[in-house]
């Protein structure tokens, strides 16, 4: 019994030590998120405005004509797959890798993974890397992610591939991660009319770009495709600290309630132990 005890009691310091470690991660989780929800949200808008001057410049040239806008005859496709650095945030990679799986499925693929756990996915997987560059989302800048931009841009242009998609996971709030992919080129979309009011074309014929449209919408894909990324790799970053939280939280709770019943069983085990003790000292009295 003696032995047994002193097991429990040795489970119950493991314990408190794992516990002590989930709280101090979801605590550093927590103050992170606060400063990554911010940046995420102050950064959409930037790429927004850059889509808008796009659709601008494409619907109000009657002659337009942009490598970047029209269909692609080469079908592969290079995803910028936005992962996590570390693990212990419950379901985010394995959800953003199952999210690529079924959106690649059957595809000509290469990819530029961003974030160590993206890269260790993508060699395991014997994926075609572009490049390997961008292993640490932590470290990465609005200048990194517009040379990400432009490396895509030139090879886009060159033909290695005729489709870029981003897969990140989109924050919606504390409690809830979607990973996504979303098509980024080309850009067919953009030059379709849609429908849109001539008046409102008429005014937009009258705005004049130098030299051209044509070189203007060509220099403003790469910041664009660059504003894009950034946002994608903050909300993905934003996600991981939220879902690294959640995760911290349910294993500190858990953590607490085996506590409880190894408290309690110990408990009753000592109290055995003393009733065992008494009656064999009480028996051992009415002996004498």
């Amino acid at each position: 019994m003696a032995a047994n005890m002193k097991a429990v009691k040795l489970r119950i310091k493991s314990v408190e030590s794992t516990m002590q470690i989930t709280k101090a991660m979801e605590l550093v989780a927590s103050s992170k998120l606060r400063k990554a929800k911010e940046r995420a949200d102050t950064c959409r808008p930037y790429f927004q405005e850059l889509y808008r001057t796009l659709q601008d410049i494409a619907k109000g040239n009657t002659e337009f004509y942009s490598i970047y806008a029209k269909e692609a005859k080469n079908e592969k496709c290079c995803y910028v797959l936005v992962a996590g650095d570390r693990g212990l945030a419950g379901g985010y990679n394995a959800n953003l890798f199952r999210c690529f799986e079924a959106d690649a499925k059957g595809k000509e693929i290469c990819v530029v993974p961003v974030g160590k756990k993206a890269v260790e996915y993508a060699k395991s997987r014997k994926l075609d890397i572009l490049t390997d560059s961008f292993a640490e989302i932590a470290n990465l800048s609005v200048a990194d992610s517009f040379e990400i931009a432009r490396a895509l841009c030139r090879e886009f242009r060159k033909g290695t591939f005729g489709h870029v998609e981003l897969c990140y996971t989109k924050f919606v709030s504390m409690l809830s991660q979607m990973p996504v992919s979303v098509p980024i080129l080309p850009l067919i979309d953009i030059a379709k009319e849609d429908g849109e009011d001539p008046e409102a074309k008429k005014i937009r014929n009258l705005i004049l770009y130098e030299p051209n449209g044509v070189e203007v919408f060509e220099a403003i894909v790469p910041e664009y495709l660059g504003g894009l990324i950034y946002g994608g790799i903050c909300e993905s970053v934003a996600s991981e600290l939220a879902a690294r939280r959640t995760a911290m939280e349910a294993a500190t709770g858990n953590a607490e309630e085996m506590i409880e019943q190894l408290n309690l069983y110990y408990n009753r085990a000592r109290q055995a132990s003393i009733t065992q003790e008494i009656t064999e000292i009480v028996g051992g009295a009415e002996g004498v």
